[in-house]
């Protein structure tokens, strides 16, 4: 995750650069993995129906008490649809009175009065609903009429009881020009955070993934979100812009603070390496709705362990996997394009599960990279123009 918002604000007030380790890995859970909707895009191939196998609540309390004992210290609670599961609020306040820091992700489209009072009840710390576009854009990518209408109305319940609610938005060529729009929605709504995906190709993104936004769309995008970030930072406003699933934008970003703000580009660059980009299997974690572990919400069909057999932080510290052996060490073993880039410290790499579906190599380069050699300073090789 890219936090755009944080490094814009150290060109106005700049921090000492530390580079803190988390304690452990965020871990972004799948409790469930039926869904109310059908999305085009979605990695983990939910459907509106239930799945053998899944945790009981019981189980889910004991694999909690590993993730404690690992020193996890956020929890994002997401599916399918995760308000599908029954005992969601029971396992929620729990996770909540172990100290976790707790997330909820969410389509939105179940959040009556009745679910956004008990939402609130619980204290969520965050509350993340995706829409693909607006209107008609947001149903045709989520195969249900309505459910834009019934999304917005849950994010505004949710925002009237005072949650911290922001918008996901996972662009791609078929619904980019729903972006400046999404921005504006944001603003009209007072809502607190706007995450911009970028698709990666996994389950059904994987079937997408010709419709990723090429360069020099993705140019375009990250250009407007600068923007409209830089804008929200010079008035003031505590809104967070947020980016994932494709590290360059931190490369990015510090070109584009060259540009505008060289005097900052020397301590931009500092803070970006701190951050260090890529954190599948390091500081990001992924548990199934089975119970399998994965390096990220992402690898799923890339099993490493199951917590019904084994602690949580057993599993997270094996390095008997090439693959996680590989995401902890630091330069990773990277080939190609981005084991010629010289700024592997800021995006570590960027996303390896697209590398692994495109050329069958986790350490190929990432097909996604939307800099060209020039700007990345690779001027051994032929300079590629942006497509």
């Amino acid at each position: 995750m890219f936090r755009l918002s944080q490094f814009m604000r150290e060109l106005l007030e700049p921090t000492p650069v530390r580079r803190a380790k988390p304690p452990g890995p965020v871990v972004i859970w799948n409790l469930i993995r039926r869904c109310n909707l059908n999305c085009i895009h979605c990695y983990s191939l939910s459907t509106d129906v239930d799945f053998p196998g899944e945790l009981t609540t019981a189980e889910v309390f004991r694999v909690m008490d590993d993730l404690k004992a690992a020193r996890v210290p956020v929890l994002i609670l997401s599916g399918g649809e995760p308000l599908l599961r029954r005992d969601i609020f029971e396992i929620s306040a729990r996770a909540k009175a172990m100290g976790f820091y707790v997330g909820l992700s969410s389509n939105g489209a179940l959040i009556d009065e009745a679910m956004a009072e008990r939402i609130a009840a619980v204290g969520y710390d965050y509350v993340g609903v995706s829409l693909d576009g607006i209107g008609a854009v947001h149903d045709r990518f989520r195969r249900v009429p309505g459910a834009y209408a019934a999304s917005l109305a849950g994010i505004r319940r949710c925002r009237a009881l005072g949650i911290k609610v922001g918008l996901r938005f996972t662009v791609t060529e078929r619904n980019v020009e729903s972006l400046p729009e999404m921005l504006a929605l944001m603003e009209a709504e007072r809502l607190d955070k706007f995450y911009l995906s970028h698709l990666v190709y996994s389950g059904r993104g994987n079937r997408h993934r010709d419709a990723d936004a090429h360069h020099r769309t993705t140019r375009a995008v990250m250009d407007l979100l600068f923007e409209r970030c830089w804008a929200h930072v010079l008035e003031g406003r505590p809104t967070e812009f947020v980016t994932g699933n494709n590290d360059a934008d931190g490369v990015y970003l510090l070109r584009w603070v060259e540009r505008y703000h060289p005097e900052r580009a020397a301590h931009i660059r500092a803070k970006l390496e701190a951050w260090g980009g890529n954190a599948s299997g390091v500081n990001v974690a992924n548990i199934d709705n089975l119970g399998q572990v994965h390096p990220d919400t992402f690898w799923w069909g890339y099993d490493l362990g199951n917590v019904k057999e084994r602690p949580f932080g057993e599993i997270w510290a094996d390095l008997s996997d090439p693959v996680m052996a590989g995401l902890k060490q630091r330069p990773r073993p990277l080939e190609g394009r981005c084991g010629a880039c010289p700024e592997q410290a800021i995006c570590g790499g960027n996303t390896r599960i697209r590398a692994l579906r495109i050329h069958g190599n986790p350490w190929a380069e990432d097909p996604a990279c939307y800099l060209s050699d020039a700007e990345l300073g690779l001027e051994t090789r032929d300079v590629a123009a942006v497509a």
